[in-house]
């Protein structure tokens, strides 16, 4: 995935949530319904996540020094981590304190035809945000489903917009199902229901975005298919005979690190060594762009 996709899926989807998020507010006003009350933070802490991960993009793009010598490409993870705990805190809990407090004490809910009216914006808004992040998504996930790209990708951004605007989108659902049947029936209780139904997305959201980022600012290893590819790329040099060791880590969502103890031919020179290893370095980016930071270790292969 490209930074510049990324950079498209979170703009597209901060200029939705910040307009969806002021009509919310309004609607609120005049409604005094909790779904709409929890439908307006849930944009906001959009709003404020968008935000991180442009912030985060811009500082992973900072050059290496001598006390980050491997850049600052984790940034992005460490933004896509926060966002994760600021849709939980300021999205989720609000929302169930809202709903729970709605459905026990249960009071009139003003004119709700503004909101369902925002409600009905809002999603529209919100379909075409879903869209282009969609649209981007597919640039980088192949064959692969959207399950599987979400869990496999190495760069936070499309990912995290791609699961905060199906939620948006559900929740917007939660919401109209809430004030709609509120309206109908004259029972404030379902706006409480819907704003309970809109907190549990969140959370259940936040949470799957939680374990993944955190696994990426731990350090996940090269996709079984890429580093396939290193391997081949490496075995195919003329100096190295096979691949002992292979690690990979990203270092950052675009950067590689590629260690590999290498069985090399007994009669080798160190100069035939040197001029072999450039050489394998060379197959190897030429093969995977990513790999920044390659370390090979020359070794007889005692097993031959």
């Amino acid at each position: 995935m490209s930074t510049d996709g990324g950079t498209r899926a979170v703009l597209a989807a901060l200029g939705a949530n910040l307009g969806i998020a002021i009509s919310k507010f309004v609607a609120f006003g005049f409604t005094g319904s909790s779904s709409m009350l929890s439908e307006a933070v849930h944009s906001v802490a959009d709003s404020g996540n968008q935000l991180l991960l442009l912030g985060g993009g811009r500082g992973a793009r900072r050059e290496a020094n001598a006390r980050h010598q491997f850049g600052y490409g984790r940034v992005r993870y460490l933004s896509g981590f926060v966002v994760s705990v600021v849709l939980f805190l300021l999205g989720g809990v609000f929302a169930l304190y809202e709903g729970i407090h709605r459905v026990s004490n249960a009071d009139q809910v003003g004119d709700s035809r503004i909101a369902l009216i925002v409600l009905l914006v809002a999603i529209v808004l919100e379909t075409l945000s879903f869209r282009t992040a969609i649209r981007e998504a597919n640039h980088a996930r192949g064959s692969r489903s959207f399950v599987r790209y979400v869990r496999e990708s190495r760069a936070p951004e499309i990912p995290v917009i791609l699961l905060e605007d199906a939620g948006a989108l559900l929740g917007l659902i939660f919401a109209l199902f809430g004030v709609g049947l509120s309206s109908l029936t004259g029972d404030s209780r379902w706006d409480g229901v819907g704003a309970v139904a809109v907190g549990v997305l969140l959370v259940c959201i936040a949470g799957f975005l939680a374990i993944e980022t955190a696994s990426l600012l731990v350090g996940e290893s090269a996709l079984p298919q890429e580093e396939a590819v290193i391997r081949a790329a490496l075995e195919g040099s003329e100096l190295i005979e096979r691949v002992i060791h292979l690690r990979t880590m990203h270092v950052g969502p675009d950067e590689l690190l590629v260690a590999a103890k290498i069985a090399i031919h007994e009669s080798s020179t160190a100069r035939e060594i040197a001029r072999g290893i450039d050489d394998a370095e060379r197959a190897l980016r030429a093969k995977v762009p990513t790999a920044k930071y390659v370390f090979l270790e020359p070794d007889l292969d005692l097993l031959l």
